[in-house]
């Protein structure tokens, strides 16, 4: 019996060291997925900055000898910000609809082209706000990103219930954002944003447990397509936080030009 008893311990040991093997180079893959959609957001946006402003004269002026060129004011004047606004969150909703549909490489390669996509849709930061304070909110927000998704992988307190409530907060959220669109009021947008930056505080560390919570319970079925589409999808809802809570906390924080 006591031999019976060792090697099922000696099993068992076994067992949970490469779970945690596992778990360990799946939490790289999220982060470094969502690490490269973050570069191609940023160059993209700060890339089509450059080329939506000039200095030749033209009929829409933004500021001291700076115009719009006819990118820029196709993107940022015309009813096709519209589209660019949204585009954003129309792709995410499709692309959590479609992808059980799509391999683990297809669903990689439509994350990054909506990493595209919101970097158009973002550029805009770059011609209202100072280049400096955008690097120091990026930071700001870089360093509580990183210290709120180490403790929601850390903790020993289950924050599963914290799911619902988060959601809700972002519906609300995005409500009260399209209502501003009309009202153009400082305070709601400001409201809106102090809100913004909570909500999204939290939804780091609750996604940041779910990722890691999903690969446990799924890890012994040993399915890696499924396995590397649940790290496309994790590195998609933290690469969320952690741009929502950047553009709320640049809205809070940022210097304007």
């Amino acid at each position: 019996m006591a031999d019976y008893q060792t090697v099922r311990a000696g099993v068992s040991g076994v067992r949970t060291a490469e779970i945690d093997a596992g778990l360990r180079a799946h939490m790289n893959k999220v982060y470094g997925t969502m690490s490269v959609g973050m570069l191609i957001t940023f160059a993209a946006a700060w890339a089509l900055s450059g080329l939506a402003v000039t200095t030749e004269p033209t009929q829409y002026q933004i500021g001291q000898g700076e115009y719009l060129t006819g990118l820029g004011y196709a993107l940022y004047a015309s009813p096709l910000k519209w589209v660019v606004m949204f585009a954003p969150l129309v792709f995410v909703f499709g692309f959590s609809a479609m992808i059980n549909r799509m391999s683990a490489a297809t669903a990689q390669v439509v994350f990054y082209a909506f990493a595209l996509t919101m970097g158009v849709s973002i550029s805009s930061i770059f011609l209202v706000f100072t280049g400096y304070s955008i690097a120091q909110v990026f930071l700001i927000t870089s360093i509580a990103f990183a210290g709120l998704s180490l403790w929601g992988y850390t903790t020993k307190k289950d924050i599963s219930g914290w799911g619902s409530f988060l959601i809700m907060g972002v519906i609300g959220l995005i409500v009260a954002m399209i209502v501003n669109i009309f009202l153009q009021s400082p305070m709601v947008m400001y409201a809106i944003s102090m809100i913004g930056v909570l909500i999204f505080a939290g939804l780091t560390a609750y996604d940041t447990q779910n990722i890691k919570n999903t690969y446990i319970a799924h890890a012994a079925h040993g399915d890696q397509e499924w396995l590397g589409k649940a790290a496309i999808m994790g590195a998609l809802n933290l690469y969320l936080d952690f741009i929502n809570m950047f553009m709320f906390l640049l809205q809070l924080l940022g210097s304007r030009e």
